[in-house]
């Protein structure tokens, strides 16, 4: 049940139960925020999230918006270029409480995309996790002691941080021009990864490793990538063949890439390796050697 008293939570509307507005559902529940409705562009996706809450929810499709009762607070999690529809939308309706508070989730734009939402009747931000969610239940229980990024007016961004602090998270701000530049790099940590593992495991496949296999074999080095930039900063975590100076050994990756006709995984070797040499150099390989290998990795023909 939620708490009464000072300490009572606000009733929250989420618009857009995809797999973060589903997880956050779920967080927000399970710390006592009253899910007052679920808006979604149909309403069986809002009503199959609704199922999995502990109590009754309504649920809406977006065209039925003019119908929703508008509370302390809504979460905007739908994709970026609906947005600004969403804001249009509810700009039509009427709160009861003066402001509203509405956050989207979106980790690119900033709070002005809602700027269809005048004061003084509204006040808006945007609400960032930087959390991979591929699966609502699972993702859910990410958002609890996640890091999350916040922007916006200052009420927004106190509602923001309460939330944040519920979900026992730590939250950081960046400014309004900057969130292009931040989602840039949450993605260059997350998604990146997984396109960089995904070309890792087709090199495998073509020494005839199964693809599971490559996967099972390629995790455990992942994961203990991470764990030493978890201990140490970059330039100490770097390891292999640019960290030792191995320049025989980069010139054999080379010609195997080459040779095995694989151009995203060259482009790739050749681009991370040059970054791989500049943290080399600020750990202390030697001037000449580093630009020995920069010149081989630079983009060019390989020697077959």
């Amino acid at each position: 049940m939620a708490k009464t008293g000072a300490n009572k939570k606000p009733t929250v509307i989420i618009i857009g139960p995809g797999r973060l507005g589903m997880a956050l559902a779920l967080a927000l529940n399970r710390s006592h925020y009253k899910i007052g409705a679920l808006v979604g562009r149909r309403k069986g996706a809002a009503l199959k999230v609704s199922n999995l809450l502990d109590a009754q929810v309504q649920t809406l499709a977006i065209k039925e918006i003019k119908n929703l009762k508008v509370p302390e607070l809504i979460i905007v999690s739908t994709p970026d270029d609906e947005i600004p529809k969403v804001a249009k939308l509810l700009s039509k309706l009427r709160p009861e409480r003066n402001p509203t508070v509405v956050l989207h989730t979106s980790g690119a734009l900033s709070s002005g995309v809602l700027s269809a939402l005048a004061k003084p009747k509204w006040s808006i931000g945007s609400i960032h996790p930087l959390v991979s969610v591929s699966d609502p239940v699972e993702g859910a229980k990410l958002l609890q002691g996640a890091f999350w990024c916040l922007e916006g007016d200052s009420r927004a961004k106190r509602m923001s941080d309460r939330i944040v602090r519920d979900l026992k998270g730590q939250s950081f701000s960046v400014s309004a021009d900057s969130k292009p530049l931040y989602h840039a790099a949450a993605i260059m940590s997350a998604g990146n990864v997984v396109a960089l593992f995904d070309v890792a495991v087709e090199m495998l496949r073509r020494c005839g490793v199964s693809e599971n296999q490559a996967r099972r074999v390629l995790l455990p080095l992942l994961s203990s990538t991470a764990t030493n930039l978890a201990r140490q900063k970059p330039v100490k975590a770097l390891t292999g063949t640019f960290a030792r100076g191995d320049i025989a050994t980069m010139k054999l990756h080379l010609k195997a890439l080459t040779k095995e006709n694989l151009p995203e995984a060259l482009a790739l070797y050749r681009l991370l390796g040059r970054r791989s040499l500049k943290l080399a150099k600020q750990n202390g390989l030697a001037d000449d050697l580093v630009e020995k290998m920069r010149a081989e990795v630079s983009d060019g023909p390989v020697e077959k």
